[in-house]
């Protein structure tokens, strides 16, 4: 059996005629960017989120660096981010000229550690970045107390969270601002890359809308030294048709992650938090965690099962964030799962007797 880390077919297949529509439709508008394919995206993901704006942008990264910018946060600042994450929520941060600060995660749910945040914040730190990490909403009430007690922006990082929720309330409202990503592989996902940036605050939607225009909000009247990240009409058109498939893709990979849940046991290998009343969790990624995660990861191979490691060099020791000069250790936590992540497949198109044969592979994992 060969089963790939990721597969788009199942979806698009179902998806091919109103894709190849939309197509259609954009290319004899000749409306390509921010027109009225992006207005309507914008207008029903805020509705999704339950917000009250939208904004597509280029990327996720775009989105996080825009509010940062929008917000004011600069040079001399300070950002407190997990220090389990993808490099892009400390890019965003860099980006906007200030620094980035990496709290460890809680090795249950691999989020950001909510006791080990205050004792990082200080009279430099202007915001905190929580990470809905692998589909799973952070602990969102703990974040919100101590960014409101400190008096700190708090921007979502939901990237790899689109419809997660958080005691019922779906996550992208909790912060002043939250970031998410449609790159292809995401749960909603473009066929390119694109963002967007939600918000329920009128003037920082404002703000960021001309900034991801060159800082204009009409035609070379420029008020903010702004960047170019329009998501364009084509993505735009895409993700409205995958929008409304979002809630059921999203019941599929829970389905598939009780299954795994429920059927692997192999004390070599920690499985995650499953969902539970406060966190209904997405499924991005599913990620175990095993001591010999390379000697896993081939033996998968050899069975023909795809898997992939998020993420193999922690944020602490990659060459682009030397500079920070924090030392292989002090993170133990960040480090120990780059050492051991691997995930598994889990999308929308896996039949069950692939689920079954993943399930057996890891069960009869030796070691």
């Amino acid at each position: 059996m060969n089963i790939p880390y990721c597969s788009f077919e199942t979806m698009h297949n179902e998806l091919n005629a109103q894709l190849h529509e939309c197509f259609d439709r954009v290319l004899s508008s000749n409306y390509f960017i921010t027109g009225p394919e992006l207005s309507a995206f914008e207008k029903e993901f805020a509705e999704y989120c339950g917000v009250k704006h939208a904004i597509g942008c280029g990327t996720g990264l775009d989105a996080l660096y825009l509010v940062l910018k929008a917000l004011g946060v600069g040079a001399g600042d300070e950002v407190i981010v997990p220090s389990n994450t993808f490099i892009a929520t400390a890019l965003a941060v860099s980006y906007a000229g200030a620094t980035p600060v990496f709290v460890e995660p809680d090795m249950q749910s691999y989020n950001i550690d909510t006791n080990r945040i205050e004792e990082k914040i200080n009279e430099k730190t202007k915001a905190i970045i929580a990470v809905h990490l692998y589909g799973r909403a952070s602990d969102m009430d703990v974040i919100c107390e101590l960014a409101k007690k400190h008096n700190l922006y708090l921007l979502e990082d939901a990237a790899q969270a689109h419809g997660a929720q958080f005691k019922g309330k779906r996550v992208g409202g909790f912060g002043i601002a939250a970031g998410f990503s449609f790159y292809p592989g995401k749960n909603l996902g473009a066929l390119g890359d694109s963002g967007a940036v939600v918000t329920n605050d009128d003037q920082l939607a404002e703000k960021v809308r001309m900034l991801r225009n060159y800082g204009s909000s009409r035609k070379y009247h420029h008020d903010y030294l702004g960047t170019n990240s329009r998501l364009d009409e084509l993505q735009a058109s895409f993700l409205r048709v995958k929008l409304t498939q979002l809630d059921k893709w999203n019941a599929e990979r829970n389905r598939i992650a009780d299954i795994y849940i429920e059927k692997i046991n192999n004390p070599l290998i920690k499985m995650p938090l499953p969902s539970d009343d406060d966190h209904y969790t997405v499924w991005h990624i599913f990620p175990v965690l095993c001591e010999q995660r390379d000697k896993l990861q081939a033996y998968l191979s050899e069975k023909g099962i795809g898997t992939l490691s998020h993420y193999p060099v922690p944020m602490h020791m990659q060459k682009a964030y030397a500079s920070l000069g924090i030392a292989e250790g002090e993170l133990p936590n960040a480090e120990k799962i780059s050492s051991c992540e691997l995930s598994i497949p889990l999308y929308y198109g896996l039949s069950d007797e692939e689920i079954e044969y993943i399930v057996e592979a890891l069960n009869s994992f030796k070691g």
